[in-house]
This record gives C-alpha cells, sequence and structure tokens, in this order.
C-alpha cells in the first residue's frame, strides 16, 4: 500500500510538472536569437544595401555597354556592347527585384502595425525605387496581385505600365504627406541618411520627379506641368538641394558596409572605356576623367598618352589598335577602411535633379532658369566625385563651345548622362526617353537596334502563361525592341 502511495505520488508530481512546462512552453522554447516579430526597421539595411549593390552591378552589366561607357576587351564578336542580348538577361533583374519587394512589403506591414509614419513614407519610397526600375526594364508586371501567395495568389496578373505609374506617382505624393521630420527613426540606423527624415523626405520627392519625367511623352499625364508645380512649392516638395542630401551609400569596407565586388579587380578585368564616353570628357577638359577611367598607353605600354578609349560595337580584332586603351578605375569599386573617401552607390545623385529642373524649364522656353540648372547640375556631378570645379569650365575659351549651355536640350541632355554615371540603368531609360546623347553607330552595330527592355523570364512564360500572354498581347510583344507605354 505504502508502495502504491509513493508510486501515485510520484505520478501527481510528474503531472504538475509537465503542466507547468506546458503552460510557459512557448517562453521557455523562445530562441532569444531568433526574430520572432519584425519592426519596421528590421528589413530597411538589407534591402538599400542589396538592391544598391545589385544595381551597380547592373550599371557594370548592362547600361556601360548599351551606353557606350564601357565595354569588353578584346571582344572581337557579339556582345550588349553590339546591341546583342540574351534572352534570360533579365532573369537576374526580376528575381531579385520581386525578392526585395517581398521584404519591403513586410516592411511597410509592420510600420502600419506600429503605426509609424515615417516607416510607411520610406516602405513606399523604396517600393516606387524598385518597380520603377522593374517596370521600365520589363514593361508590364505583376503589381497589385505580387507577393501575394500566402494570400492564395499564385499566378498574379501583369499590371499595365500606364497603371503601375500611376500608382507609383500617387504613393509618393502620399508618402511626402506622411512624413513627420520632428520623430525619430526608433528602430536602428540606417545606413543611408543615418536617420534623418528630412533627407528621406527629399529622396521621396525627387524621386517623383524622377518618375514624372520619365513619362513626360505622355501628354494625357501633364508631367511638366506637374513638375513646375513641385519646383514652384519647395516648402511643401523638398527635394535635394546638395550633394549632402542625395542618395549615396558610402560604403567604408567595414562588415557589413563592404564593396558589392567580392574583388574589385574583376571590374577591370578585360575591360576598357568606350571612346565615346572619353570624347566628350575631353572635350569638357572634365576633371573627372581621372576619376572614372586609367589613361590610355602607348602600345608597348612605357607611357601614357592621355584617355583614350576604345569605339563600342567594334568590327575586326583588336590589332587595328596601335594603343593599350583607357580602362575603367579600380577605385570605383573597391572599399576600404583605409581610404579618406568611402565608396560611393548612387542611388540617386543631387545632379539629376537640377538637370530634370533644367529641361523642364527649358521646356517652358525660361533658358535663363535652364541654364542656371544646367550649371548647378554640372557643378554637383563634378564634386559628387570628388573632383574640383574649374572655375572656367563654362567660360574658358578652349572648352566653353563645348561646355556651356547653348539653349539645346542635347546640351542638357549630355551631362545628364555623365551624371547618370554608375546609376543601375537610368542612362539607358533616358535614352529610351528621348534618343540622347546621339550614340554613334560603329560597324559592329551597323543594322541592329537599341534593346528597349529585357524578355520575361522562361520560367515565368511557363508558370504564369495565360497572364504572359495576356500581358504580351497588350504590349505587342514579348521582344528586346517592343517598347513600353511612356517611349509610344
Amino acid at each position: 500500500m505504502k508502495h502504491i502511495i509513493k508510486q501515485i505520488t510520484f505520478v501527481l508530481l510528474v503531472s504538475i510538472s509537465i503542466i507547468a512546462c506546458t503552460k510557459d512552453f512557448e517562453v521557455i522554447n523562445t530562441d532569444p536569437n531568433r526574430i520572432d516579430q519584425i519592426s519596421p526597421g528590421t528589413l530597411l539595411n538589407p534591402v538599400i544595401y542589396s538592391v544598391a549593390g545589385y544595381n551597380m552591378q547592373r550599371c557594370d552589366d548592362i547600361t556601360f555597354n548599351l551606353m557606350q561607357v564601357a565595354l569588353p576587351y578584346p571582344s572581337a564578336t557579339g556582345g550588349l556592347h553590339r546591341y546583342d542580348i540574351s534572352e534570360n538577361a533579365g532573369n537576374g533583374t526580376w528575381n531579385t527585384y520581386y525578392l526585395w519587394l517581398n521584404n519591403v512589403r513586410e516592411m511597410y506591414n509592420a510600420s502600419v502595425k506600429a503605426d509609424d509614419k515615417n516607416y510607411q513614407a520610406i516602405a513606399l519610397t523604396l517600393n516606387a525605387w524598385i518597380y520603377s526600375n522593374l517596370t521600365d526594364c520589363f514593361g508590364n508586371v505583376p503589381m497589385s496581385e505580387a507577393s501575394k501567395a500566402e494570400e492564395g495568389i499564385l499566378h498574379p496578373k501583369f499590371d499595365a505600365q500606364q497603371e503601375i505609374y500611376t500608382a507609383l506617382l500617387a504613393s509618393l505624393d502620399s508618402a511626402n504627406n506622411l512624413y513627420n521630420t520632428s520623430k525619430s527613426m526608433l528602430y536602428g540606423t540606417e545606413i543611408l541618411y543615418g536617420n534623418n527624415v528630412s533627407k528621406w523626405k527629399k529622396f521621396t520627392n525627387s524621386l517623383r520627379m524622377r518618375l514624372l519625367l520619365r513619362v513626360s511623352k505622355r501628354t494625357e499625364v501633364g508631367s511638366y506641368t506637374l513638375l513646375k508645380a513641385m519646383m514652384d512649392n519647395p516648402a511643401k516638395y523638398p527635394v535635394f538641394s546638395s550633394n549632402d542630401e542625395a542618395a549615396v551609400l558610402k560604403l567604408s569596407g567595414v562588415t557589413p558596409q563592404t564593396s558589392p565586388w567580392g574583388r574589385p579587380i574583376d571590374f577591370t578585368t578585360f575591360r576598357a572605356v568606350a571612346k565615346f564616353f572619353l570624347d566628350s570628357l575631353n572635350a569638357f577638359n572634365d576633371p573627372r576623367r581621372a576619376k572614372f577611367a586609367t589613361q590610355a598607353r602607348n602600345a608597348s605600354g612605357t607611357g601614357n598618352i592621355g584617355y583614350i578609349g576604345i569605339p563600342s560595337g567594334y568590327a575586326g580584332s583588336e590589332s587595328q589598335f596601335n594603343y593599350i586603351p583607357s580602362n575603367v578605375n579600380v577605385a570605383l569599386v573597391t572599399a576600404s577602411s583605409s581610404s579618406v573617401t568611402p565608396m560611393s552607390v548612387v542611388i540617386m545623385p543631387y545632379a539629376e535633379v537640377e538637370f530634370i529642373k533644367a529641361e523642364v524649364e527649358f521646356q517652358q522656353g525660361n533658358h535663363a532658369a535652364a541654364k542656371t540648372a544646367y550649371e548647378k547640375g554640372v557643378k554637383a556631378s563634378i564634386e559628387q566625385w570628388g573632383a574640383v570645379m574649374p572655375a572656367d569650365y563654362f567660360t574658358n575659351s578652349t572648352y566653353a563651345e563645348a561646355t556651356a549651355y547653348n539653349n539645346t536640350l542635347h546640351r542638357i541632355l549630355l551631362q545628364k548622362y555623365y551624371a547618370l554615371f554608375f546609376v543601375d540603368y537610368q542612362a539607358w531609360f533616358e535614352y529610351r526617353r528621348t534618343g540622347m546623347p546621339v550614340l554613334p553607330v560603329n560597324a559592329g552595330t551597323a543594322g541592329k537596334q537599341m534593346p528597349t527592355r529585357f524578355k520575361y523570364p522562361i520560367n515565368i512564360r511557363s508558370m504564369n502563361p495565360d497572364n504572359y500572354k495576356s500581358a504580351v498581347q497588350a504590349m505587342g510583344g514579348d521582344d528586346n525592341t517592343t517598347k513600353v507605354w511612356w517611349e509610344k
């Protein structure tokens, strides 16, 4: 009997122990090193760093080649600089952007839950930044039904680009009204502006200016009127007014702020700067040359001979060139803790805002105002890269013919081309919008056409065939030369 009582007592003690453990099971078994719920700031730095770094690499891979900035060398046949674009050229862009757009969506939802308007505004800005690049690369893309697998939407429809731009522009306007510059950002220190809400607000409005100008050929949007309204009301629509406010990510080289290039030497291996890119800089006697490129050398490699590139799309072998061409400057992709100047990953430069203003004023016949904005844009671009603006840049009798504002849109857009150096796909997008700068047609590209978009990834065609077919029908094709809505 005594033995039975001991057994019952033991069972009761074990039962009580189990009940107690079960009661606190979630607390006891919560891993303190894992995030159970994200805050609005959890994903902010990964999104900024990853997308900006990826864009920089895509600028090197795509924009440099198409826009005659740099090219593979030697390169006897084929290649993007000859407008030969592969069917899968856009796969990485599609996959990477949707990956991070899903994270932006999570960030926005967390900011709504926390009722933090500043993080909501920043999430809307990041969303517009990434989606605008995505749609400009492909045309119609999933947006309203994207990233909603948990809601059972596995085959999202493709939204028309006009609808996408309408939504993005409205969201940036809403973001501008959401910001509370007197309220601190509470969820860690972000790497772009160090939690400066006023600068984030300027980025939001500057990005809205970019997108309004992008669709300016579509007269139904009324872009120039909307842009002028923003320019005339800086109190309501503050935008970049200095390089210090620009969306430029500075990388110190200290983990996690390391270069997107694991091996910077890969940036310069078998490369040359394009002749077109350097010819105008030479005509300007521009101090950015040394920041962007190395000097060419004579055939024996024993002496520098100035900044000389290779024609993009050249025909024949490299033996036709009796010199070693200029190369891209490895310092552009080198982030070092020992360097005085951090590596710059440019998301949107201040100079771009001034060139947008210059174009708006030009279109409205205000040439004095256009000239002022043009000159501010040039100066900002030169100083952004750590060069010194020559006092006589616009007046020197030798160079003024190439540098001074001359009441033409081409002059504005040529300098804007240099201001967009290393800014994701922007120079390519602007060329598609304006046809400027006028790029030379060399023998290797004769008869070929500048690509206007990426083809949709093959897996999208096979996994979402009905919506893919609808998108292609609406756009008029799925070719690399199919024009997107704002180009028409």
